[in-house]
């Protein structure tokens, strides 16, 4: 026998066991996927019986695992439990990663002065009631877009129409109407067992012309705010300039007070001073003359002669001394000047 034979006999005795384990392997896999429905993370499932006692959609609520089924009657229907977006743009078809998000145009909004407004809005919501889904709107993403698209964009042009093509500059003004949009949008959607969280005004556009037209009318009112601004700065400014120019008036009359006071304290020093020193004076030539008035006492009291004497003896101290007689036969007379000149043999030369 060849070796060709020999590998052909081979492969027909395996061939026997090979192929029932992959026809049974088949029959398995058909048959796990037709008995169960497996819920992936982030899913709600709701089973829905085509006939029988338990006809219909059930109320429980399956959660994310494999749940088994009847095979041709029982069948399970899937809904995102996530976060879901909706975003109304004009711009590039997001990127494929995010998860649950519905790319739409943007929303076109005529305003109450008959221009029109593209606004980009984003829209997030979930699924908070599958059953009422199920029930109320369809299986799948059915509500995608017979609910949630047509009626947010009904809700956003009532409550975005009424607004002026100005108002949309306005922040508070542009938020209070999403939140209004939000509310109505919430009241409609909730008992359908849709629950919307955010809805999120992220751009708008005007035509080229109005476009043109409002920018040239802010610029004319940031100029006038501006002007106005200046103006307030430099009143601030000359009330600043006033009050540093009182300061200063107060400094230089406080310092005048203050240096006239020094000036007079500096004064009554002086006059003080003067005034003590010519007491003081007084006082000493008082006390000189009471002195004097009673050196004059004592002398003209008992004692006086003696006194006198004592003086012209203190004057003739170390004068030689004589005695002649003023009258008689050898009297001098002191007035006859050649007499005593002749007495005491003066010659004139």
């Amino acid at each position: 026998m060849t070796p060709v034979e020999r590998l052909r006999g081979t492969l027909a005795r395996r061939g026997r066991f090979f192929w029932p384990l992959i026809a049974l392997f088949i029959v398995f896999i058909v048959g796990w996927t037709s008995c169960s429905s497996y819920v992936r993370p982030g899913q709600w499932g709701v089973k829905q019986v085509t006939f029988g006692s338990g006809q219909g959609v059930h109320t429980e609520i399956y959660p994310p695992g494999v749940h088994f089924l009847t095979p041709g009657v029982e069948r399970m229907h899937l809904f995102a439990a996530d976060l879901q977006v909706l975003e109304m743009s004009d711009a590039q078809e997001p990127s494929a990663h995010i998860p649950n998000l519905r790319a739409v145009p943007a929303l076109k909004i005529q305003t109450s002065e008959g221009y029109t407004v593209s606004v980009d809005v984003t829209v997030i919501y979930r699924v908070d009631d599958a059953y009422k889904v199920m029930t109320q709107i369809g299986p799948g993403r059915l509500y995608e877009d017979s609910v949630v698209i047509p009626r947010t964009e009904q809700q956003l042009r009532r409550t975005f129409g009424v607004l002026d093509a100005e108002d949309f500059y306005k922040g508070d003004t542009r938020e209070k109407a999403a939140a209004e949009a939000q509310r109505l949008l919430s009241e409609e959607l909730t008992p359908r067992g849709l629950a919307v969280t955010h809805v999120l005004v992220r751009q708008y556009r005007y035509d080229k012309r109005y476009q043109a037209a409002i920018e040239s009318r802010k610029i004319q009112d940031q100029t006038v705010f501006k002007n106005q601004a200046e103006a307030l700065a430099a009143q601030a400014e000359a009330e600043k300039n006033k009050i540093v120019a009182e300061g200063a008036a107060s400094v230089d009359v406080e310092y005048a007070r203050g240096k006239a006071e020094v000036e007079k304290l500096r004064s009554e020093a002086d006059l003080y001073s003067r005034t003590k020193a010519a007491e003081g004076s007084l006082s000493v030539r008082l006390a000189k003359a009471q002195g004097t008035e009673l050196e004059n006492k004592a002398l003209r009291g008992v004692g006086s002669e003696n006194m006198v004497g004592l003086k012209m003896a203190e004057v003739l101290e170390g004068v030689d001394v004589i005695v002649v007689p003023s009258d008689g036969e050898g009297g001098t007379n002191p007035l006859d000047l050649n007499q005593l000149l002749r007495r005491f043999d003066v010659r004139g030369e």
